[in-house]
Formats: C-alpha cells, structure tokens, sequence
C-alpha cells in the first residue's frame, strides 16, 4: 500500500483546537480541498463521517462551516465564529467529543468499518489499531 504525499494530508484525528479534537482536521481538509491538493482517498467523505459529527456537535451546517473556513482566519477564530452561531462549548462538551474522537471504532457502530480498512490495507493483525484515529495517523504515515 503506497503512502500519500504528506502535504496532501491534513493533521492527525487527534490535534485540537482550542481544546477541541478533530476540529483542525476538518478545517485543513476544507482548506486542502480548495486549493486541489488534498489527498484524493480523503474526498468521498468531505463534509461526511467525523466532519458531519462535529458540524452536528457544533449545531452548525457542515457547508457555513466550510464557507466561513474559505473566509479565512485561524482555527480558533472559526471555532468561536460557530460557537457564536450555535453555543458555547463548556469543559465538558469537550471532554465528551474527545472521547467520542478518541474512543471511535473500538466496540461501537464503526468498529466493523475500522476491521474492513484494517483488513483491505494489510493491517488486520495490527491489535494496537483500536480505533479509527489510530487507523488514519497509521495509514497517513503518521505513526508506524
């Protein structure tokens, strides 16, 4: 399986903004999108999957989400500019999306998911990938 040009990939699952986990991610994969340089495996679920989870979390549409990144602006300012839009998020809002990002794929509905990606890229007998983060820092060659 052939890595990809890591300047098409956005950060890791599990790097956060303002606290928030994920957030970044989805953010850099707007912003790689537009400017045609992000990883092509990564387009068929834009907008979907933990992109759509978190603008659901937010109470904000994925597409304002992605027309106020294309504004431009840091990831903290964004994140506020939804907040502002929807709520506030408190402590522990963030304790459990991250545990959400953090636990996803190990024993819940995504877990058959994680053992197909895992089987289709090589890595079935891989036990320490547990969750989907740990797939796709593995598979963007984040971790070995």
């Amino acid at each position: 399986m052939s890595k990809p040009d890591p300047s098409t990939l956005p950060c890791s699952p599990l790097d956060e903004t303002a606290g928030l986990k994920y957030f970044p991610r989805m953010t850099a994969k707007i912003r790689l999108h537009a400017q045609g340089r992000l990883w092509e495996d990564l387009h068929a679920n834009l907008g979907k999957g933990s992109d759509g989870a978190l603008a659901g979390f937010l109470h904000v549409d994925y597409e304002d989400i992605k027309a106020r990144v294309l504004q431009g602006g840091s990831d903290e300012e964004i994140l506020e500019w939804c907040q502002e839009r929807s709520r506030p998020l408190n402590d522990t809002d963030r304790l459990v999306w991250n545990h959400y990002v953090q636990t996803l794929g190990w024993n819940d509905h995504i877990s058959a998911i994680l053992a197909k990606r895992k089987a289709d890229g090589g890595l079935e007998r891989r036990d320490d990938i547990q969750t989907i983060a740990h797939y796709i820092d593995v598979d963007e060659g984040r971790r070995p």
